[in-house]
């Protein structure tokens, strides 16, 4: 019984942090907080059906393509506060700087946005707005944006619970607390059902769009945490964001 009241209490912390859907009230729990990151894909769950809904609702409004493409690509941004897309630029812009590692994280904890991280934010932009559009054009398999958010934060939430974490990085030290393989093998057995529904879904071509999820956040997350020595919670977001991107670009192009 105790347990079943963690996990709803880690349920409930990893919603109220991790996304913006308003909840009826405040709940902290010292010792459910290291089922965050283990229940982190449920809120990609919740991310994906608001993404592939709005997909739906954007395509039987009439609304001219281009608007919808960029209302379709600013969803996941909006259900999630931006939360990802700040240590996306935060990353972005020490990784770029190219000095020493300290100067490197001294940028991470910056909160002024530097010139990289602006310019990081537009090519993301660009590039998701053109997925985006080639998606709302092709017009099918909408449902396997669900994948892409859940996929995306099993590798997010593993990234936390495995990988050396930095110093500075406090929200993922204490995500850690406690932790052990069980929270990593939850994380697992998520991202494997995931690779199930969506070869259930579109066979091939839906585990090509889970497998290149994974795919761009190993990159994105090899790249910067080599670069820092360390993870934390700005490499995780910004490893998430590259990830759901390059999944939003094979959706966007495996039927053609």
């Amino acid at each position: 019984m105790a347990f079943i009241k963690r996990f709803f209490k880690g349920l409930y912390m990893s919603f109220s942090m991790f996304c913006t859907i308003p909840l009826p009230f405040k709940i902290w729990d010292d010792a459910s907080a290291n089922l965050m990151l283990p229940m982190f894909p449920l809120v990609g769950v919740l991310v994906g059906v608001l993404w592939w809904g709005v997909a739906h609702v954007l395509m039987l409004t009439g609304i001219h393509v281009m608007l919808t493409s960029a209302i379709f690509m600013l969803m996941p941004f909006l259900a999630t506060g931006f939360l990802h897309l700040d240590g996306y630029m935060d990353t972005s812009d020490a990784i770029l700087s190219r000095r020493p590692l300290e100067d490197k994280l001294r940028i991470l904890k910056d909160p002024n946005a530097g010139a990289f991280s602006v310019i990081m934010l537009a090519v993301l932009f660009i590039l998701q707005f053109a997925a985006s559009f080639a998606v709302i054009e092709n017009g099918r398999y909408f449902i396997l944006l669900i994948v892409i958010t859940v996929v995306s934060r099993c590798c997010s939430g593993l990234s936390g619970l495995c990988l050396k974490t930095l110093e500075q990085s406090g929200y993922v030290n204490m995500f850690r607390q406690g932790a052990g393989g069980r929270h990593k093998i939850c994380l697992i057995v998520i991202a494997a059902i995931a690779f199930a529904f969506a070869y259930f879904i579109a066979g091939f071509y839906g585990i090509s769009v889970a497998a290149l999820t994974v795919a761009g956040f190993v990159g994105a997350m090899a790249y910067a945490y080599f670069g820092l020595k360390g993870v934390s919670g700005d490499l995780m977001g910004f490893a998430l964001v590259i990830s759901e991107l390059c999944g939003l670009v094979a959706l966007s192009v495996m039927w053609r």
